[in-house]
Parts: C-alpha cells; structure tokens; sequence
C-alpha cells in the first residue's frame, strides 16, 4: 500500500510539474505596427528630374484604385552609430535622413494581399508633355519579419525610370 501511494504522489507531482512547465512557456510578443494598405513608387534619380507628375492605377484580384500622386523628395537613411555605454552595452543608436534625389509617392488601396498587382502609370513630362504610358504585373512581397505568429507584412513597391516600370528590390 505504501508503494502505491508513494507512486501516486509522484505521479501527482510529475503530472503537477508538468503542468506548471507548460504554463510557463515563453509567450510570443508580437510588435503593435499596422501596416497601410498601398503602392509605393519611386522616380529614379536619374528619372525625376524629367518627370512633372504620375498619375498610377493599380489593380488587384478585380479592385482598383487610381490617383495623381503627390510627389515627394525622397531620402536614404544614414547611420551615425552607436555610442558604447558604460557598461559595454551599447546606448541607444541615432540615424539621420538625408535626401537621395528620387522622388517618391504613395497609392492607396482598399486591401492589399499576396495576389499579383497591374500597375499602369502615365503622366506629364517637365515640360508638360506626356510620359510614355508603362504596365507591369508584379507579386507583391510577403515577409515575416517578427516571425509567423505575429503575421505576415506585405510590401507593393515600383520603380519609374526612362526605361519603364519594376518591381522595387
């Protein structure tokens, strides 16, 4: 009898045990960062100075949206480092912005997913004449970049150059 009941209070305690380990595992804490649903596009540096406006539609699984973009200038993050703190851990890091000679606007969407996008843009010329009419069908990219469990984020974004239009690296 007092083998069983030393096994059953064992077993209570390894069973005890193991539920109190599996309530302590780590819990995945995903970052509160929305995510606006839009085509991004950039005038190359080469390309912006010759372009006035742009006017860009894009469609998606049957929806569509248009628009005169409001164009403006564009920047490049520059690093300025970290200062070393007092205890060999770092203090907090600084960045600057620093213009890059694009030119950039934005497209709104209703929703944007996974599904393939067709771009058109069109619009005038420094001079006010028109800029060559240019279509490109693209998928947008998917990343995870706070893991799967804190859900994906999807990225739409163009670049106009004297060539035409491309899916931004």
């Amino acid at each position: 009898m007092r083998k069983f009941a030393a096994t059953v209070a064992l077993t209570g305690f390894a069973l005890t045990g193991a539920l109190l380990a599996s309530g302590c595992q780590a819990e995945t804490v995903c970052p509160a960062i929305a995510q606006a649903p839009l085509v991004a596009l950039t005038v190359a540096k080469e390309y912006a100075a010759s372009v006035k406006s742009v006017h860009l539609k894009a469609c998606q699984a049957g929806r569509c949206a248009e628009a005169d973009l409001g164009l403006f200038p564009g920047s490049t993050t520059v690093d300025q480092g970290c200062e070393p703190g007092p205890n060999g851990g770092d203090r907090p890091c600084s960045a600057s912005s620093s213009p890059d000679g694009t030119v950039r606007g934005m497209l709104m969407l209703d929703v944007l997913t996974g599904d393939s996008i067709e771009a058109t843009s069109m619009g005038t010329d420094a001079s006010g004449l028109p800029l060559p009419v240019r279509t490109l069908t693209f998928t947008p990219r998917v990343a995870y970049p706070f893991g799967e469990k804190c859900g994906r984020f999807i990225t739409a974004g163009l670049v106009l150059d004297a060539n035409g239009l491309r899916q931004a690296d």
